[in-house]
């Protein structure tokens, strides 16, 4: 699944759901300013910035996680193995940092669908 938004506003979704041999979902929106605000709220009270994935477990056969953040000057990329739950999490080299990825994920995920289900009342895979 990607989730991207946009400076102009734009919220691009994509998830290949393989279900079947199910094709590429592909939904764009265009949300307000006031939700652009709240998104750089999330991502500043995550203070994911300061993190490192130096110390989290490398993408493998499982699946890979990452996260892009563009904010003014910084640039901050991130990459791991696919989390399926906090006991992944807790038993890592850096649970604190990576906890802090987790949540953040989980928190744009969800906006992101919310936004997704709300305007093409659409159900998430």
């Amino acid at each position: 699944m990607e989730v991207e938004f946009r400076p102009d506003g734009k919220l691009r979704y994509a998830n290949n759901s393989r279900y079947k041999n199910d094709t590429m979902i592909r939904k764009e929106v265009y949300v307000s300013q006031t939700v652009l605000d709240e998104l750089r709220r999330i991502v500043e009270d995550s203070e994911i910035i300061q993190e490192d994935d130096s110390n989290w477990p490398e993408p493998d056969e499982q699946g890979r996680q990452e996260l892009e953040i563009v904010q003014g000057d910084d640039h901050v990329s991130f990459a791991t193995t696919k989390l399926g739950s906090m006991v992944q999490v807790q038993s890592s080299k850096d649970p604190e940092g990576l906890k802090n990825f987790y949540h953040l994920v989980q928190d744009v995920k969800c906006m992101a669908l919310t936004l997704i289900n709300a305007h093409f009342k659409v159900q998430p895979i």
